[in-house]
Formats: C-alpha cells, structure tokens, sequence
C-alpha cells in the first residue's frame, strides 16, 4: 500500500456523545473489515484512532458519486445503461445479504466509481448504518435517507427486504430522472412512501420495456414479503443476461426450506401442487440456486450441501450475523434428500407468487394438481392441528369455509390459505 493514494474517513470522536453512537462506529469497522472480496465493495485497508477522530482507511474512487453522473446525464439513463449500474448494485447488495449484512442507507450518494470512465466499476460505500441481520430476526430502529426508505422501516420492523425497496427507488430514478416518493418535509416523504403508489404513466414510462416497469413495480411492492431477494432480481428478465451472470446463492432458501420440513405433510402436498405450475422464468431462479447448492449425480441434495455450499462463499461477518448459527440449525433438521420438484416446492415464496398478475391462475391450475394428488378428507380439528392455531381460536368459524361440505376435502379457498396460513390475498371460491 506503499505510496498508493487512499481514501480516509474521519469521523470526530466529539461527534460520539452516546455509547449507540460508539457502537455505530465499532460495527462499522468490523463490517467493513469483515465483508471481503467483492468487486463492487469498496476496499478496506485498516482503521485507526487519536484522542479526537477515527479514521477508516479504504481504497481512493476517483470517479465521483452515481449521483452526479445522473446529474451530468440529465437526469436519467437509458435503459441500457441503467441495466449496468443496477447489475453492479445487486451483485454486491446480495453479497451483502448472504454475509448477513443489511446496508440501511441505499441510496446514488452511497456509490462511488471507482475511475471516470463510462464503463467504470460501480462500488458501494459508506457502511455507517448497517447492521447485521439473522434471516428470523427483526430490525426496529429507523435509520436511512428519508426517500430511499422502506415502509416496513417506518413500521420498525424489518430486514434485508428494506435494502431492496431502496434498490427500486435507485431504478425508478435511473429510468425516468424523478423520485417516485416526493414532498416537501420529511413527515410528508414517509408519508408518502406508506400511503401512495409510485406513478408509470408520465414520460418516458409509456415508451419503457414492460420488464423495466414489472422489475421496479415488484421491487417498490408495500408489502415486503412480495419483494424479489437481490438473487432473484438477478434472474429478473429485465436483466438476465447467461454470459456474464453468475447467480449468488440466496440465503432466504434456506429460510423457505426450514419452513417446508417443519409444515405439515398436507401443507407439503399443496405446495408440490403449486409448484407444478412454475413458467420457465420462475423456474430459472430455483435451478440455478439447486446447481449452487450442489447436487449429487442422481440429482438429489443434502441438508449437509446446504451448509457447505455457504462456507464456500462465506467471509467472517457471517460468524458475526448469526448466518452460520441459522444454517447449522438448519442443516441439523432431520430430513430426506431433496431432488429439484420438492427443492422447488420447498422453495417456492407464496407472498410472492401473489403479487404476480397471474396469480389467480397458479392458485387454480395448482388446486387441480392437488385434487388428483394429495386432497384428502379432512376434519376441521385436524386442519387446525395443522395450522398451529391456539385452542383459543373458534376453528368452526373461522375454517368452515376451508373445507368442501360435500366431501369433506379441502376447499379452493382452503388449499390458497393452507399455502401460508392467514394472510394470503383473498381469491373467489370455486
């Protein structure tokens, strides 16, 4: 490093009156320090301190702020163009994800290029907000910038998804030069970001891709469940490009998969049936995660594969985040082999299936594989059993409808609820 030319942060000790905004400062070094070998994340070469600053040696990015290139472009990008520097974010977003790291703070001042060249590696800075998050737990504090956040920040409970409502907010500005959330005071800015929809009508939306709008819509979905993961908005049409896409393993797989053990054997069944009617994009997505994931010469995977496929691609902020304490709990589960009909069962996301256009039609054609295979009779108490609901709960009431009364199967209804319990979007009976 001799000789070479640095950038030094400096963050005045004066500043750091509260034992949090210690602790801000120390977890900011350990991620930095910790979350390693990324292209498109800006080097960390050491930290230091006097009596009056510390200070975070990194890597010099001549190349100036994606803001201000924005700016210089008059606003927007073409779609081209926004495709690159979108690639770039999501590569290093999912990285950031795998290793347990949310970056709170997603926003065109946070990305730097690293030269001036048009064609310059885009890297993410400043990890001041970020956190380390366990793929079952919450964060609840609200930090970021108030028109890059999530509403599920403002709700105070939240997790890697709130990174990828930042991500779309990035893409709406690339595409089309406006913030999709806008007001004069920040209370209106939240405001705005819990209660209105972002607009596709005005210039140059019309004359846009339909996957450039289906990308941004799902990403600016309210409801973070609907949300494609960094891995999966990789494999997004919009951007799928085979030659040079190397898909990142996804760590919410795993969360879907403990889910899928742990349910019900009718659960499984309905699950089987959904995911029978994947189109070959949903499926693209899965078959790259199982070939991540390592599969033997007959085409079946371990629980074991899924923890050695992650200390393949592990750094030490994941010993940090608790990912590895998760997947070895994960791994320990005692369950047979997987091939990839029940891999993309267990994996399918129902939250987000409801959020496509076509949802109703997957919800029907999969009752109709369920009906030849797996539909059984079955009692409202069962179902309950099933579900995990508190004896507390009027089951007759509140499952009556779940069940056919002219053989005692699962209804249409029954089968959409039974996929992930209460909360699913309400769709006509059959």
């Amino acid at each position: 490093m001799k000789g070479e030319e640095v950038a030094i942060k400096v963050i005045p000790k004066a500043k750091m009156t509260t034992a949090i905004s210690i602790e801000d400062a120390r977890r900011e070094v350990r991620i930095l320090n910790s979350l390693t070998g990324h292209r498109n994340l800006v080097q960390f070469y050491d930290a230091y301190e006097d009596e009056d600053n510390v200070y975070i040696v990194m890597e010099l990015c001549k190349g100036g702020e994606l803001l201000e290139r924005i700016l210089s472009r008059g606003g927007k990008y073409s779609e081209e163009d926004a495709k690159a520097v979108i690639f770039q974010i999501l590569s290093v977003i999912s990285f950031c994800h795998l290793q347990g790291v949310v970056h709170r703070d997603l926003k065109p001042e946070n990305f730097l290029f690293l030269t001036k060249d048009e064609k310059s590696t885009l890297k993410a800075i400043d990890f001041g907000l970020s956190d380390f998050a366990k793929p079952d737990e919450r964060l609840n504090d609200i930090v970021g910038s108030a028109y890059y956040v999530a509403p599920e920040v403002l709700h105070r409970s939240y997790g890697t998804e709130a990174d990828m409502w930042s991500i779309g907010v990035i893409a709406y500005i690339l595409l089309c030069g406006s913030r999709p959330f806008w007001a004069r005071t920040e209370s209106g800015i939240f405001r705005a970001v819990l209660k209105e929809e972002p607009s596709f009508d005005e210039a140059p939306w019309p004359s846009l891709s339909s996957q450039a709008k289906d990308f941004v819509k799902i990403l600016l979905n309210k409801d973070f469940r609907k949300r494609m993961t960094a891995a999966q908005a990789l494999c997004h049409p919009w951007l799928r490009n085979p030659e040079e896409l190397k898909i990142p393993l996804d760590i919410v797989v795993y969360k879907l998969v403990k889910a899928y053990i742990c349910s019900s054997s009718l659960r499984k069944s309905a699950l089987r049936a959904l995911a029978k009617t994947l189109t070959v994009d949903q499926l693209y997505y899965l078959q790259e995660q199982f070939s991540l994931l390592g599969p033997n010469k007959s085409g079946y995977i371990s629980l074991q594969n899924f923890k050695m496929a992650l200390l393949r691609n592990s750094t030490d902020a994941m010993k940090d985040s608790g990912i590895l304490d998760f997947v070895n709990m994960v791994s320990s589960l005692q369950y047979r082999k997987l091939d990839f009909e029940e891999f993309a069962a267990a994996t399918i996301s129902v939250h987000q299936m409801e959020a496509l256009d076509a949802w109703e039609q997957h919800a029907r054609h999969g009752y109709e594989f369920f009906e030849k295979d797996g539909n059984r009779p079955i009692r409202i108490e069962e179902l309950a059993s099933d579900l995990g609901l508190s004896p507390s709960v009027p089951v007759h009431v509140v499952l009556q409808d779940w069940i056919r009364h002219s053989d005692g199967k699962l209804s249409l209804l029954g089968f959409v609820k039974l996929l992930h319990g209460f909360s699913s979007r309400t769709i006509p009976k059959a």
